[in-house]
């Protein structure tokens, strides 16, 4: 017994030597740039369920049919019709689609994993009650409660500081977007654009803020992006209009919350250049989320958005189709035939159509700064 035994031990670390082999190689691969896991953080733009999970009230919204309806056919949880950027990036490289964090139990998260959640702000609920707004909150899973979870997570991803580096130099981090809903909670409760200028600094510092600490963590590639143009959104555009036409740009969208949008990415970019004079071993790469959107709702037709970038495809009526008393998911709202001829999916979120376009600007195209490929 013990002869047959000794030859079953090679046969045996060899089949679990393959087997570790073939895990290791389902992260990653074929890419110019072989990442081989990947962790992102941020909020609806960026969740793949981490809200639908935490929140009864999203179970009424993003928990529902037509949510997720082009690729996955049925509710993930995603504030789209279908893949998010996170998702495009993720499948260029080669990696499984992350799995959100708080449906993660049992799972081998060494591929990556998505902490992102609907609704999460970059400052922490303190600073909403400091304004006025924190009845507003549709979380309280801020993102420094995000990276508290990475770092819960840290020590089953690798056991020691060497491990680590070498582990986290295959890895990217997606740091956002973050910081849109800091701004959209303050508006929405009534505060001015002059307001909203003040907490800038704050909200751009809680994002680079969050990215050193990672950088602290082992990590050495990061992409930050910048916030949407909101004046493009159709519930600014429904709740916030414009007083006469010189209100509008050429595409349609409100120029001062675009301006605004534009500050808070000029102050994020200067954060972000301080912070690679400090950390010149890490790649920080602004995306340029702005620009992006804007080259489809400056030419929709070029990228196929044959409904134009402004009406929504999901939504109650009005001028662009959105209604918050009948917003897309409820009773009172409908859902277009072809999401892929819209930009815009609910009023705040894109669709799979518009994401895809921007995660082949950010990958091919020029709204990476350093460029990501």
């Amino acid at each position: 017994m013990a002869a047959a035994s000794d030859k079953l031990l090679p046969a045996l670390a060899a089949a679990l030597l393959c087997c570790a082999l073939a895990r290791v190689a389902q992260c990653g691969g074929g890419a110019p740039q072989n990442y081989t896991s990947m962790f992102s953080f941020g909020d609806s733009l960026t969740d793949t369920g981490n809200l639908l999970v935490s929140s009864p009230l999203s179970n009424h919204i993003v928990g529902r049919y037509p949510y997720g309806m082009t690729y996955f056919h049925r509710p993930t949880g995603r504030c789209s019709d279908g893949r998010l950027v996170v998702d495009f990036l993720a499948q260029a490289f080669g990696l499984p689609l992350l799995p959100p964090y708080l449906q993660s139990k049992g799972k081998d998260l060494r591929c990556g994993v998505n902490f992102a959640v609907g609704g999460a702000t970059a400052m922490d609920p303190p600073f909403f009650q400091e304004i006025g707004a924190s009845d507003k909150l549709w979380t309280n899973l801020s993102l420094s409660v995000q990276l508290g979870w990475f770092e819960q997570l840290k020590p089953s991803l690798c056991s020691s500081p060497k491990k680590c580096k070498e582990y986290f130099s295959k890895s990217l981090f997606l740091v956002g977007e973050i910081g849109g809903n800091d701004y959209n909670y303050a508006f929405f409760k009534g505060k001015t654009l002059d307001d909203a200028k003040t907490y800038v600094p704050t909200v751009a510092g809680a994002v680079t803020d969050a990215t050193e600490r990672l950088i602290k963590a082992g990590a050495t590639h990061l992409v930050v992006p910048g916030n949407l143009p909101m004046g493009c959104s159709s519930a600014y555009l429904t709740l916030h209009p414009g007083r006469n036409g010189s209100d509008y740009d050429s595409a349609g969208c409100l120029k001062t919350y675009n301006d605004f949008a534009q500050h808070h990415n000029a102050v994020l970019q200067q954060k972000l250049q301080a912070l690679r004079a400090k950390y010149p071993q890490a790649r920080i790469m602004y995306a340029d989320y702005y620009g992006a959107a804007m080259s489809f709702a400056k030419d929709p037709k070029q990228f196929g958005f044959t409904q134009g970038p402004l009406r929504t495809c999901c939504g109650g009526g009005g001028p662009y189709n959105f209604n918050p008393k009948a917003s897309c998911g409820v009773r009172g709202s409908s859902v277009c035939t072809d999401p892929s001829a819209y930009a815009n999916w609910d009023g705040v979120h894109l669709t799979e159509a518009a994401y895809h376009a921007i995660a082949d600007s950010i990958l091919n195209g020029p709204y990476t700064s350093p460029r990501l490929l």
